[in-house]
């Protein structure tokens, strides 16, 4: 017992002194070796043991606890959000559940207070006049009506992509995002991020516990897409009489 225990130790040591570069290349080499040791024929594992290998995982592996995401963002250096105070959010790219994730998007943009939205139905209602496909490029003079016809300051594009992969026994979900915010006055591009999230984890691939679906992930991707947008508030000046 105590020969186990010093080997977990020293694991530990070696992977808190290394970069975090190093940890996300040699990660499923550190994870296939605790697996293999954890399932070594006979091993028996005092409480402090394993909680050494949890501090391992949390601690020093990147990715080891809940979802793991990815995400890259563009916000433009002299954009001010401020006076963006309703956006309308288009239908999602991709098919399958990108209607669904549509939803999400409102969800979060009202959870988190960043603007008003205008309803789901009232936008496809004034695409179906305008006879817009989801996904068709808009030229400035479209997207200006819209925005218009809408009384909102921005327009929302996404894009989704979803698929199901499985290691060992287990599938989950990863889920691909790209969202784009434009000014409807000029055209402009002010932000745009793109994510990817899934449900696996290496806790869930070494203690067998269930990864997480689909909108556990979605939302959780998508509050890491909201929180690269630089939102300032617009200032209120009075002028002295």
């Amino acid at each position: 017992m105590l020969h186990s225990t010093l080997r977990i130790k020293t694991i530990a040591i070696l992977v808190s002194g290394l970069p975090k570069k190093i940890l996300l290349k040699k990660r499923n080499f550190l994870v296939s070796s605790i697996e293999i040791f954890i399932n070594q024929p006979g091993l028996i594992m005092n409480k402090k043991s394993i909680a050494i290998i949890l501090a391992i995982l949390f601690l020093y592996l990147p990715g080891c606890s809940g979802t793991t995401s990815k995400t890259k963002s563009f916000m433009r250096e002299d954009a001010n959000l401020g006076y963006i105070e309703t956006v309308a959010i288009f239908p999602f790219e991709g098919g399958g559940r990108a209607p669904r994730i549509r939803e999400f998007t409102m969800t979060q943009v009202l959870a988190s207070g960043i603007f008003d939205i205008v309803d789901k139905g009232t936008v496809d209602n004034i695409m179906r006049q305008e006879v817009i496909a989801p996904g068709e490029p808009l030229d400035l003079v479209t997207i200006k009506r819209l925005g218009q016809r809408l009384n909102v300051q921005g327009v929302i594009f996404g894009s989704v992509e979803e698929i199901i992969e499985a290691r060992g026994n287990a599938s989950y979900p990863v889920i691909t995002i790209t969202m784009r915010l434009i000014d409807t006055e000029t055209g402009v591009l002010l932000w745009q991020a793109s994510g990817r999230g899934s449900g696996y984890s290496l806790s869930d691939r070494l203690f067998g516990t269930r990864p997480k679906d689909s909108f556990d992930v979605t939302m959780d991707l998508l509050s890491d897409l909201f929180a690269t947008m630089s939102y300032t508030e617009p200032s209120n000046t009075e002028t002295a009489e």
